[in-house]
């Protein structure tokens, strides 16, 4: 082969493996690229971990808002978790508290972490969590249970279009996470 065809060569390969590589660093970066731009923009149904400011707008009592709540639990945990009640209706800015029962159904000690998500996606800005169980791990001994709270208030700034939301919360395993 020829030392021109031979450098030919040579450069694309290392343009492959370059190209190789930066496919390799974007994949692994695109997880927390996208977490931010969800909790930028709300989409996916994405609420914030954080505690939300109690809303000094006051109450729209022209509106209401059905809000229904859907549990999950995912795969290999062995509880039970689930919403006291499926739906309510609330008036944008009432402040309202709903209970999730959990019941570590296991023979050893479990915690647990509970990740929300609204839906429809655009409404989850205005879904406000003042106090919520999942904030914190859920450590349960074996057999035990609990009802967890979870106190929130719908926006009054929701779009008038939005007049049902239903949140979502898968339950985790995170034991392994947390001990290590």
């Amino acid at each position: 082969m020829s030392d021109n065809r031979q450098q030919a060569v040579n450069k694309s390969v290392k343009k492959l493996v370059l190209v190789v590589f930066a496919m390799f660093g974007f994949g692994f970066a695109l997880v927390p690229l996208y977490d931010v731009f969800c909790e930028i923009t709300g989409l996916n149904g994405k609420t914030s971990g954080e505690a939300a400011q109690v809303s000094t707008a006051g109450i729209d009592e022209s509106r209401e808002v059905t809000v229904q709540f859907i549990s999950h639990l995912a795969k290999g945990i062995p509880w039970k978790f689930e919403p006291m009640v499926r739906e309510i209706k609330v008036h944008p800015g009432e402040m309202k508290v709903v209970k999730f029962y959990a019941l570590n159904q296991s023979e050893r000690d479990i915690i647990g972490q509970a990740v929300p998500s609204v839906s429809p996606g655009q409404a989850a800005i205005y879904f406000q969590k003042i106090e919520c169980f999942c904030f914190n791990h859920q450590p349960l001994n074996a057999q035990q249970d609990v009802e967890m709270a979870l106190q929130f208030y719908i926006d009054p700034e929701l779009p008038k279009d939005i007049n049902m939301l239903t949140l979502s919360y898968t339950l985790y395993d995170i034991t392994a996470q947390v001990d290590s």
